[in-house]
């Protein structure tokens, strides 16, 4: 769910919230989202997508099962073990509030990439993203993450899109959006351009 800022009923402040915006009148939105990752429940995630602060509960388990498979697959099949997948990966993307902070469901970048004590990355390294669509939180994916990774230029955005049931395959980021976009019918097999160089087989999720 979006949540402009400052709201403050994600987390249950209901007796609390008039007493804390009295205490922060002239809170920005990213020192909002910076309180409101303070106070996430384990396993929730908050994100700041294009000047909106979005909190989303732990996912369901066919979404972790589709993300494991997409990992596995990586792992497997690069054989060499240079490129790494992440879950749980913070990255800093471009958007109209001063930054953009966002939380994959997958990062593909070369291992040592994140070696760091930063919750936020630069996306210089990375080479894919995947994000596995939940009914809720569809439509950042669909259009606003898209623009992000767009704008941060990001190779290759993988959107496994479970309520179309398909795969959307961008390549070639180009200002606010990529120049490729190729859908995939699920199940069926999505061919990861170089450096990744295989087909990804979503039968297997």
């Amino acid at each position: 769910m979006a949540l402009p800022a400052p709201e403050w009923d994600a987390f249950e402040f209901e007796d609390a919230s008039d007493e804390f915006q009295d205490k922060n009148p002239a809170m920005s939105v990213e020192e909002a989202f910076d309180r409101f990752s303070a106070v996430a429940p384990r396993g929730w995630r908050v994100e700041l997508i294009e000047g909106d602060i979005h909190v989303t509960p732990p996912a369901n388990g066919e979404h972790e099962e589709m993300v494991s498979g997409v990992a596995e697959q990586v792992i497997l099949r690069r054989e060499d073990r240079v490129l790494r997948p992440y879950t749980g990966i913070g990255l800093n993307v471009p958007g109209a509030s001063k930054t953009g902070k966002v939380v994959p469901d997958l990062v593909v970048a070369p291992k040592g990439s994140f070696d760091d004590e930063l919750e936020f990355h630069d996306p210089a390294p990375v080479l894919l993203v995947a994000e596995v669509t939940s009914s809720a939180t569809a439509g950042n994916d669909r259009v606003k993450k898209l623009r992000g990774y767009a704008r941060a230029g990001i190779p290759v955005y993988l959107l496994i899109d479970r309520e179309a049931g398909k795969a959307l395959l961008c390549t070639e980021p180009a200002g606010d959006g990529f120049v490729n976009k190729v859908p995939y019918s699920m199940p069926g097999k999505v061919p990861l351009p170089e450096p990744l160089g295989f087909d990804l087989d979503t039968s297997e999720f």
